[in-house]
């Protein structure tokens, strides 16, 4: 029987959690942070006879998992290991006889995935859902469909302290939700009394409120910051402040393990100050707290399908978050929160963090999704679509998928690996030796300051002596599960660190830019840059191994040079020459060039000395778009008139010729591979070509190009405005009794009248009405001006001319 605390609020809650897990099978516990749930459910259902196979809880992080087997191992009077233990990646203490097995999120899945009926095990338990971790959602996903196809009898009960709960009850079939009050004392919310510069560093300011929570408040000091460097920045921004009886002691993920259970546990005089990640948000309960300060930032991952890279990028909390982080001062005794931000801006907070699914790099869900024969789960939040895509490719280039999206025979060994796919696959290929690269890439940098250098890091993972900061700490770790590693590992296949790696990495393989920056174009198409003076910043060829996910130009971070005989020994397959003639906006011609490419850098690169003309033709295409249409005042009209015409004849507006250019262009750009041969190209005659034969036919014969004069002579029509036009002398008209018309509805030209010195004198859409009408007036005008040229009282009688009266 397990000791038990009748303070814990949870208790109340226990007996209507029970009986629903009996009679339903699932259940959602709503219970915030103190209210005893990680340590008393699990028991309570063992105590319970709830189920009869082993019950399973899981946890976002490590320590948290060791912690929780710990404190539920003691309240049953036992050590880890008996009735109550642990697994975890590279670390477990379980015997015939456990029971409760606290275990990473990342067990369940690979328990799932070798064994889909969970033999043995009866219930299921999520805690701390609301952190929505990739692995919690796709646990719970497969658990949910196994429990409807295979094991209707699997108890699951999802625990949460600030999940907004009915999404997931409904996914679990309208499963009870159960709620249990935390046992909490009232907490005293400070805010600043303004915004802080956006000039003012984090760790003066954190430094600050940190020595007034200790003035202020009995207790020690528990201090949210965003991650390692920040909690280094401020340890040192403490120093020498703080009172001789108060110790600081940072918390965060990395650090070794006997670390951080020194920043759990109670000081062992005075007071102490933990400097945390969000590790300490949930699960952690951290002796003797008094007082949080809150920087208000949490950093986060985010996954750019399109650039294939996963970037850190620190952002604000939300308002669970800082509601959670504030409510560790009220574990003891009535505490304070301080946050560093202002009450205005708390109400700009978002309410809750994303899914973790929202912004992750979906590969390894990929291959999981792949191994279990099925994408239509029940997720609470499906995974984005264009993520997943980009996952397959990668998958599908390393063999691990096959062209149908199906695992292949090495994608099932890649998934039984506990790396990332990618390094999976290089593990596979390239054997043992390559697992000291594995850990490494698998873990944090130990190298702090280093340059980009991939053997700097893997000297000092030998016992080397490297001129860098080094995390002796990190060292050890990246050992140990380089060891592990290798034990997982084919034999090793005697390749280079840098063939390795570009096994791992087939789309960031770099070539070097032209010019003094060191910058590289990388094989999957995007940029990457060095930092000017960096000892690999003239390599040619490179592997980036750490990139910081910019998607125009991510920096290097850590990468290693690789020759070119490496890539053509391990991609040989990959790499081909490729034909292609292109125009260059740089150069305004087409180039037709021979390139042997991997990806997108090219190896080589040759003139394609007998390029078809078709193919030259198709990249004159593409000048003729960047210059624009070669427009004449011919082409012009032959539009002008077609577009008079009306329905019936081809599409000419620019619109259309645009978007069909290909079929009515192409066969004239011939031999046109200059900008000046291209605007030379007379429009005309592939715009007849377009309107056809029968088509110019009709046109010509209903809306001609020129007016025929009484004289004989022709003038242009005008079709570019409103109404076709034509200006001509008064004199060539003589005699002309009916209106000049044109087009299939016969409208009037308007005709312009000039004098004999070419100035307008009249405009008519009505040439009898003009001559009937106001044909006096511009006589008695014109007769004065022009007494040398015919004014003839009756012009529809007289002979047209354009010549002057014949002298006396």
């Amino acid at each position: 029987m397990a000791e038990r605390d009748p303070t814990l609020p949870v208790e109340e809650a226990l007996p209507a959690l029970l009986t629903a897990l009996r009679t339903r099978g699932q259940a959602v516990l709503q219970a915030p942070p103190g209210a005893g749930k990680t340590t008393r459910v699990p028991l309570a259902m063992l105590e319970d006879g709830t189920t009869d196979g082993t019950i399973l809880m899981l946890e976002p992080r490590r320590l948290a998992t060791r912690g929780a087997a710990e404190r539920m191992a003691s309240m049953l009077g036992e050590k880890v290991g008996q009735t109550v233990g642990f697994r975890m990646r590279g670390a477990s203490q379980v015997s015939r006889a456990t029971r409760i097995e606290v275990v990473t999120e990342g067990i369940l899945t690979r328990r799932l995935q070798s064994d889909p009926e969970l033999a043995g095990v009866g219930a299921v338990i999520f805690d701390e859902f609301h952190e929505r971790s990739l692995n919690a959602d796709f646990g719970l996903a497969l658990c949910l469909e196994v429990r409807a196809a295979l094991r209707d009898d699997l108890k699951l009960l999802v625990m949460s302290a600030t999940l907004d709960a009915a999404p997931v009850a409904a996914l679990m079939g309208d499963a009870p939700v159960i709620t249990s009050q935390g046992r909490s004392y009232p907490v005293e919310v400070t805010y600043l009394p303004k915004p802080r510069r956006k000039e003012a560093r984090l760790e003066r300011g954190m430094a600050e409120l940190i020595g007034q929570a200790l003035r202020n408040q009995p207790g020690s000091v528990l201090a949210f910051l965003p991650g390692e460097g920040e909690i280094r920045r401020v340890e040192r921004a403490l120093q020498g402040t703080v009172p001789g009886d108060v110790v600081v002691r940072p918390l965060y993920g990395a650090l070794p393990f006997a670390a951080q259970q020194e920043a759990i546990q109670p000081a062992k005089s005075g007071r102490k100050v933990v400097l945390a990640t969000s590790i300490a948000e949930t699960s952690l309960t951290i002796q003797g707290v008094g007082a949080v300060v809150d920087a208000g930032l949490s950093r986060r991952a985010r996954f750019d399908p399109a650039s294939g890279m996963s970037q850190l990028v620190t952002e604000k909390v939300t308002r669970a978050e800082a509601e959670q982080r504030a409510g560790r001062a009220g574990r003891l005794g009535p505490g304070r929160a301080y946050r560093l931000w202002t009450r205005g801006e708390q109400g700009a907070l978002a309410a809750f963090p994303p899914a973790e699914i929202e912004a992750a790099d979906l590969t390894g869900l990929a291959v999981e999704l792949a191994q279990w024969g099925a994408e239509d789960l029940p997720f609470l939040t499906a995974p984005p679509a264009g993520a997943l895509a980009e996952a397959k490719d990668l998958l599908t280039n390393l063999g691990v998928l096959d062209t149908g999206h199906s695992i292949t025979a090495h994608g099932r060994k890649v998934a039984a690996l506990p790396v990332h796919p990618r390094l999976g696959h290089m593990l596979l290929r390239a054997g043992a030796g390559a697992a000291p690269l594995a850990a490494l890439l698998s873990d944090r940098d130990p190298l702090r300051g280093a340059s980009c250098d991939l053997a700097l890091r893997l000297t000092a993972i030998n016992g080397g002596r490297v001129s860098a900061e080094v995390n002796r700490a990190g060292l050890d770790r990246i050992r140990a599960e380089a060891k592990r590693l290798a034990k997982l590992a084919p034999a090793d296949r005697g390749m280079s660190d840098a063939a390795a790696a570009a096994l791992a990495y087939p789309d960031r393989i770099g070539m070097r830019r032209a010019g003094d920056a060191p910058r590289w174009l990388l094989s999957g198409g995007k940029g990457a840059v060095m930092t000017d003076g960096d000892p690999l910043a003239g390599s040619r060829l490179i592997v980036a191994l750490d990139l910081d996910g910019d998607a125009r130009a991510a920096r290097m971070r850590m990468a290693v040079p690789i020759r070119e005989g490496d890539l053509r020994d391990i991609y040989a397959g990959q790499i081909t020459w490729i034909d292609s003639a292109a125009w260059s906006k740089r150069d305004r011609r087409v180039l037709a060039r021979r390139q042997e490419k991997l990806g997108a850098i090219v190896l080589a690169d040759q003139q394609w000395r007998d390029a078809p003309d078709d193919a030259m033709a198709k990249a004159a295409l593409d000048g003729v778009r960047d210059l624009g249409l070669p427009w004449s005042g011919k082409s012009r009209l032959l539009q002008a008139r077609v577009q008079f015409y009306g329905d019936g004849l081809a599409d000419v507006t620019d619109a259309a010729l645009e978007a069909e250019i290909t079929d009515w262009l192409l066969p004239y750009l011939g031999g046109r591979t200059t900008a000046d041969a291209i605007k030379s190209l007379d429009l005309t005659e592939p715009l007849k070509t377009r309107i056809g034969w029968d088509g110019m036919a009709r046109l010509d014969k209903s809306v001609p190009a020129r007016f025929t004069t009484p004289t004989g002579r022709t003038v242009a029509i005008d079709y570019s405005g409103a109404h076709p036009e034509i200006a001509l002398r008064l004199q060539e008209l003589f005699g002309v009794t009916v209106h000049p018309k044109v087009g299939p509805a016969r409208l009037p030209l308007r005709v312009t009248l000039l004098s004999p010195a070419q100035r307008p004198i009249q405009t008519t859409m009505d040439l009898p009405g003009f001559w009937a009408g106001s044909y006096a007036d511009v006589r008695k005008d014109m007769r004065a001006q022009y007494p040398r040229h015919p004014w003839p009282e009756d012009p529809t009688v007289e002979e047209p001319t354009l010549r002057p009266k014949r002298r006396k």
